[in-house]
């Protein structure tokens, strides 16, 4: 995949699925890379960028599995950020879908 496009997408894509339950570092970038092609390297600064921006807070909770996580929970200012971040992908999906169809 282009990595254009995956730049493009990654920060909805992070702050979406945060928006869907509270989840760690590494969870986030094994879910995302099921569908796109990323590394821990990538998301990590992304998500220290979106964490200074006020999008989502931490917080440490202990695991059954390992050392304590820290946990990403979204905050009033993500929702409304992702929820732009997705209607804007969409319409601009959208105009490029219609582009590619037109002869």
């Amino acid at each position: 995949m282009n990595s254009q496009f995956k730049r493009g997408v990654l920060e909805m894509c992070i702050l979406y699925l945060i928006s869907t339950k509270d989840r760690y570092g590494y969870e986030l970038v094994q879910e995302v890379s099921r569908k796109i092609d990323v590394t821990k390297g990538t998301v990590y600064p992304l998500l220290s960028r979106l964490k200074k921006e006020n999008y989502f807070e931490n917080y440490i909770k202990e695991s059954n599995e390992g050392p304590a996580r820290k946990y990403y929970q979204i905050t009033a200012k993500g929702k409304e950020h992702v929820e732009k971040l997705i209607n804007d992908y969409k319409a601009f999906n959208q105009k490029v879908n219609e582009l590619l169809n037109t002869k």
